[in-house]
């Protein structure tokens, strides 16, 4: 079951935060670390806006998500949830993956790639904690500019991204998360829909000549019929990563095997023919 998480009021009797709350850190990023133009309605940017921790969406091995309200005191008009992903430093990662998926990809400062590359220095660290939360905001960007079903990407501040909750409020106000398609159970009419509309943002990443390197029912999510594709930060580069190909071939097989398990006659190869011609 997906998680139930009661929302906090968005009224408060104080002047500043309370409990779980922190002033809305919009105002203090910088132009290129906010979403991509023009954003959605629901994004809140006044500076007079709270933010209200929740509780945990999801726990993971390299990060943890939370739910996030971000609102301005006495206003519903100006109230939002937000997934808060925050990444771990990588010596309190349980899984490290990092030179896989990094093959051909390279730091914006000199600086800061020789520190990637010292593993040593607490300067590399530092640069490696953010790395991922930075490729997750910048991929989630272009996807999402580019039609892709992905959660749009609100703001990314050192190693946390800010993004839309995906899921719904009941009438009793508890925020329930889309489940992820693992835990889904659709009928034999939603299939061929679900994968017509999983292959659609597979073919938006080709076409960006991208795989996303660890495509599965984990890190699919179904919003009522909606299809929305998570967990970006490791897309690989099907020319400059010598594995691109490879973790395309992965993310193909992986997806088809589900779907063919349910019922839906799919061809894992023909799918990854279609995405690399696509891609080329």
């Amino acid at each position: 079951m997906p998680p139930n998480l009661s929302l906090s009021l968005t009224t408060a009797d104080h002047d500043g935060p309370g409990p779980d709350q922190r002033w809305s850190t919009w105002p203090s990023v910088a132009k290129g670390q906010r979403g991509p133009a023009p954003r959605p309605d629901w994004v809140v940017t006044a500076a007079a806006a709270l933010d209200t921790e929740l509780g945990v969406l999801k726990t993971g091995k390299e990060a943890d998500v939370f739910l996030v309200e971000r609102a301005v005191p006495d206003d519903p008009g100006q109230a939002s949830l937000l997934a808060a992903k925050r990444y771990r430093t990588p010596e309190h990662r349980q899984f490290h993956r990092d030179s896989t998926y990094t093959d051909g990809r390279r730091v914006r400062r000199t600086r800061d790639q020789r520190a990637v590359e010292d593993r040593r220095s607490a300067w590399g660290r530092a640069v490696r904690a953010t790395q991922w939360a930075d490729a997750e905001f910048t991929t989630l960007g272009t996807l999402w500019d580019a039609g892709a079903a992905v959660p749009y990407p609100v703001q990314v501040d050192g190693t946390e991204v800010l993004m839309e909750f995906v899921g719904t409020v009941d009438d009793d106000g508890t925020a329930v998360a889309a489940p992820r398609l693992d835990r889904s159970r659709p009928a034999p009419d939603e299939l061929a829909d679900w994968f017509e509309q999983l292959l659609a943002t597979m073919s938006v990443l080709a076409r960006l000549g991208w795989a996303h390197g660890d495509l599965s029912p984990y890190n699919v999510l179904v919003d009522a019929g909606r299809i929305v594709v998570i967990d970006v930060p490791q897309v690989v580069d099907l020319v400059a990563n010598p594995a691109g190909p490879e973790l395309l071939h992965r993310d193909c097989r992986t997806v088809c095997r589900w779907f063919a398990a349910r019922g839906l006659a799919v061809d894992a190869d023909e799918v990854f023919a279609d995405l690399l011609a696509q891609a080329w």
